[in-house]
């Protein structure tokens, strides 16, 4: 298996959605539907586990991937908390995760770093998978 990081984290998740992101200070790209469907989580604090694959990957692969190293794609608040907790962590590791929302379309918050949008949260609908780089957060099943 490729190499993991794993964050432990405490997890504010009374807060909105919007909230959570706020929190991470980061200039925001988003989709504000997406954002009110966001799954909360549970648990005051969360074990993180990130892994990376280096190719490109589509959602239902990635699906495969996270069931393979025994995880389930980690929460958006979670995922926040980690990029709240360590606002450096996406500048080397752009990390992510990903869920389906209640029409069955796959929905991501990316956390990264770009030259021109400086540090960034991205919270849209996608269908066209994953290039190579990004780190996916999940928690033990």
């Amino acid at each position: 298996m490729a190499e993991t990081i794993t964050r432990i984290v405490r997890v504010n998740r009374i807060r909105s959605p919007q909230e959570a992101l706020n929190a991470t200070g980061r200039n925001q790209y988003v989709n504000p539907d997406v954002i009110n469907a966001m799954p909360k989580g549970e648990g005051e604090k969360t074990k993180v586990v990130f892994f990376s694959l280096g190719h490109w990957v589509s959602d239902e692969d990635l699906e495969r991937e996270y069931e393979a190293r025994g995880l389930k794609p980690v929460d958006p608040y979670s995922l926040a908390a980690v990029n709240e907790a360590d606002p450096a962590f996406a500048d080397s590791h752009p990390n992510s995760t990903h869920w389906k929302d209640s029409n069955g379309q796959w929905c991501y918050t990316v956390f990264c770093h770009w030259i021109a949008g400086g540090r960034r949260v991205n919270v849209n609908r996608i269908g066209v998978g994953w290039r190579g780089g990004w780190w996916f957060g999940g928690l033990r099943k």
